[in-house]
C-alpha cells in the first residue's frame, strides 16, 4: 500500500482517508474471505473501511482512521513479503497501530523474527517486540505477566530457532509441580506419566516448533529435555537454552537452585504471572524475590507484558483487565480499613 500523499486528504472531512494499493492480486490475501480481516478492523476501531478498486476510503474518529490505517499498511507488506495473514495477524497489526499511536511501539519490527521449521513469529505487541530483543541480548531473561501475552510460547520458539541454528546444543525445559508439593508417588504411572500432566504446555510449544517426529527424536537423545524444577538440583547446565515457567510457584531455595544451574554457553529464560501463585503464601514465590534480589545487575534483563499484549482471544485481555481492577479495588479497601 502506497502512503497517502498530500492529495489523498484534501478537501476530505478529517475523519475520513483514503488510500491506495500498489497490487490489485494481493487484496483479498489483506481483505480476507469475504473481507473478514476488514470487518475485524471495523469492528475493533470502530471505523467504516469502503473499497473500489485497489482504493479504500477509511471513516471515523481521526484517530482510528489513523490506526486502521497502519494496520493495513502493515497487514499489506505482510502479504507482499509472501507471508500469510490470518485474523490474529489482523489483531496484532491493529494492537501494534494502537501502541504506535499512543507512543508505546514504534511500529512492528520484521526484523525480530524467530525461524522453526513450523513457524516463523514476529512479535504481535510492544511487549512481544522488547521481549525478543532481550532474548537476543541477555544470558538470563525474566519475563513477567499475565496469562496469553507469550511468555513461553516464544520462549519456546527462540529456543528451538537457537538450537536449529547450532548455537546450543539442547533445550531444557521445567515447571514447579507445585500442585502435588513435587510428591508425585500417589500418581499413578511411571515417573514421566506423573509429570506430564504439569509440563502440558511446553510440550505443545515444541510440537508448534517442530514437526512430531523430531520432537519425539530429540526427546528420546536428550536434546531436548523436559522435567519439573526438582529434577535440576545438583546439575550444570551449559550449552543450553533452559526454560523455567510458572516461576511463581518455585520457592525461593528453588528459584536460587535454578538460577545457578546456568553454565557456559547456556540461555535462561524464567516466566511467570505474579498475580497467579499457587504456593501457600505468596511472599515465599522464588520469581518475586529473585527479581528483587537480581535488580540492576549486568547481564540480566526484566521485560514486564500487560493486558495489552494478551494476544489469545481479546476477551482474555479484558479478563486480565477486570481481575487487575479487582485486585486494586480489594487492595485499596483494605488499606482503608487498616488505617481507620
Amino acid at each position: 500500500m502506497s502512503p497517502p500523499g498530500p492529495a489523498d486528504d484534501a478537501g476530505l472531512d478529517e475523519r475520513t482517508l483514503h488510500v491506495q494499493f500498489d497490487d490489485n492480486a494481493l487484496l483479498p490475501l489483506v481483505y480476507g474471505l469475504y473481507d473478514q480481516h476488514l470487518a475485524r478492523i471495523e469492528q475493533t476501531l470502530g471505523v467504516t473501511l469502503s473499497s473500489r478498486g485497489n482504493r479504500l476510503a477509511i471513516g471515523g474518529p481521526a484517530g482510528a482512521a489513523r490506526q486502521a490505517r497502519a494496520a493495513l499498511d502493515a497487514l499489506y507488506a505482510r502479504v507482499k513479503r509472501g507471508h500469510p495473514v490470518d485474523l490474529a495477524e489482523v489483531d496484532a497489526a491493529v494492537r501494534l497501530a494502537r501502541q504506535s499511536e499512543t507512543g508505546e511501539a514504534g511500529g512492528r519490527d520484521e526484523a525480530l523474527v524467530i525461524r522453526t521449521p513450523r513457524r516463523h513469529l514476529t512479535p504481535r505487541s510492544a511487549g512481544q517486540a522488547a521481549y525478543l530483543r532481550a532474548l537476543a541480548d541477555h544470558a538470563l531473561v525474566f519475563a513477567l505477566g499475565p496469562a496469553g501475552t507469550g511468555k513461553t510460547y516464544l520462549a519456546v520458539a527462540s529456543a528451538v530457532a537457537m538450537m536449529n541454528a547450532g548455537k546450543v546444543d539442547r533445550i531444557v525445559l521445567s515447571r514447579p509441580a507445585v500442585e502435588a508439593g513435587e510428591r508425585l508417588g500417589f500418581l499413578p504411572g511411571d515417573m514421566r506419566e506423573k509429570v506430564d500432566p504439569y509440563l502440558r504446555p511446553l510440550y505443545d510449544a515444541l510440537f508448534d516448533m517442530l514437526p512430531g517426529d523430531q520432537v519425539a527424536r530429540k526427546l528420546a537423545s536428550g536434546e531436548i529435555e523436559v522435567a519439573p524444577l526438582a529434577f535440576m538440583r545438583g546439575r550444570t547446565l551449559s550449552n543450553a537454552f533452559v526454560i523455567l515457567d510458572e516461576a511463581q510457584n518455585a520457592t525461593k531455595v528453588q528459584m536460587r537452585m535454578f538460577l545457578t544451574r546456568l553454565g557456559d554457553n547456556a540461555c535462561m529464560v524464567v516466566t511467570g504471572d505474579l498475580s497467579q501463585s499457587d504456593l501457600p503464601s505468596p511472599a515465599e514465590s522464588g520469581l518475586r524475590d529473585a527479581i528483587e534480589t537480581l535488580a540492576g545487575i549486568e547481564g540480566i534483563a526484566r521485560v514486564e507484558f500487560t493486558d495489552a499484549d494478551v494476544v489469545r482471544h481479546p476477551l482474555v485481555a479484558r479478563i486480565v483487565r477486570a481481575y487487575d481492577e479487582s485486585d486494586r479495588l480489594r487492595k485499596r479497601g483494605t488499606g482503608e480499613r487498616s488505617g481507620s
